[in-house]
C-alpha cells in the first residue's frame, strides 16, 4: 500500500500556500514536505488553518496564491510546454482520486449498506466489476474489523464503526496519499481507540498520511513529523521527540502544556 515515488522526491509538497477568506487570512505562506510513507500528524488551536490547509491540498478549497505538488505534478493544472493550464473538472476529478479524505463527519451514504458504500467508487468511478469491488470491500472491511457489518444500514453502526467504514471507503480508491481531518473529533471518547487503531495500521504497512489532530499521544507514537500550526501560520516542525519533548517557540510550549 506504501506510494512509490522518485527518490529523494516528495509524494506531497506544499510551497507557500496562501488562502483567505474576506479579511480573514487564514493561511500565511505555509510550505510542507511529505514523503512516501511518513505519517505527518498537524496539531495546533482551532482556528490555525489545520483543516483549511488540508482541504487546499485536494482543492477543495482553492489556495490564494502557492501551488501543492502531488508525486511532482502540480494540483489543478497541466504542463505544456513551460506554461501552467488549469485542468479540466474531469482531470481534476482524476488527480483527486489519488488522494483519500476522512473528515470530522462520516459522509456515508444513508440508504445504501456498509458494503455498497465501500464499493461504489471503484464501481461507478473506476469501472472496477461488482465481483472485484465487493471482494476488496470485504477485504478493507475486514482489515478496519467490521466485515460482520457489511450488509448493516450505517444507521444502525456505532460513530466508531460509521468512521471506520469512511476509512474503508477511502482505501477502496486505492490512493497514493490518505488525508485525515480530525478523524476522532466527533466521537465519544470511548469509540476513539478503534479508529486510532485502524490509523495506527495504516501507518504500520507504509500509507503516507497527513492527519490533522487533537490526539496528542497518537502524534506522539505514531508521527515521524509533527507540525504545530497556529494563527494561520506553520510555527515549528519537528520529529514528535523534539516538539512534545525540546519544543522550540513560545507559543508551542504554551499550547502544549494546556493540552498534555
Amino acid at each position: 500500500m506504501a506510494a512509490t515515488s522518485a527518490a529523494g522526491v516528495p509524494l506531497l509538497r506544499i510551497e507557500k500556500v496562501n488562502k483567505a477568506f474576506g479579511a480573514n487570512h487564514v493561511l500565511r505562506d505555509v510550505s510542507l514536505d511529505v514523503h512516501p510513507g511518513q505519517v505527518q500528524c498537524i496539531i495546533g488551536p482551532s482556528g490555525s488553518g489545520k483543516s483549511t490547509l488540508l482541504r487546499c491540498v485536494n482543492l477543495l478549497e482553492v489556495p490564494d496564491s502557492g501551488h501543492v505538488y502531488l508525486d511532482g505534478e502540480p494540483m489543478g493544472h497541466r504542463w505544456k510546454g513551460d506554461s501552467l493550464y488549469e485542468m479540466t473538472s474531469a482531470q481534476l476529478a482524476a488527480q483527486r482520486r489519488q488522494m483519500g479524505m476522512v473528515f470530522q463527519g462520516f459522509h456515508l451514504f444513508p440508504h445504501r449498506r456498509v458494503i455498497e458504500n465501500v464499493t461504489e467508487g471503484p464501481i461507478v468511478v473506476n469501472g472496477l466489476d461488482r465481483g472485484t469491488a465487493r471482494e476488496q470491500a470485504m477485504e478493507l472491511l475486514s482489515k478496519v474489523g467490521l466485515a460482520e457489518k457489511a450488509e448493516a444500514f450505517p444507521e444502525s453502526l456505532s460513530g466508531g464503526q460509521q468512521q471506520r467504514v469512511a476509512i474503508a471507503r477511502s482505501l477502496a480508491m486505492r490512493p497514493k496519499l490518505m488525508l485525515f481531518d480530525e478523524p476522532t473529533s466527533a466521537l465519544d471518547p470511548e469509540l476513539v481507540g478503534d479508529v486510532l487503531d485502524v490509523m495506527r495500521d495504516l501507518a504500520e504497512e507504509g500509507m503516507t498520511m497527513v492527519v490533522v489532530t487533537h490526539e496528542m499521544g497518537f502524534a506522539r507514537d505514531v508521527a515521524d513529523h509533527v507540525v504545530f500550526m497556529d494563527g494561520g501560520c506553520l510555527v515549528e516542525a519537528g520529529t514528535p521527540e523534539r516538539i512534545f519533548g525540546a519544543p522550540e517557540h513560545e507559543r508551542t510550549r504554551s499550547f502544549l502544556a494546556r493540552v498534555l
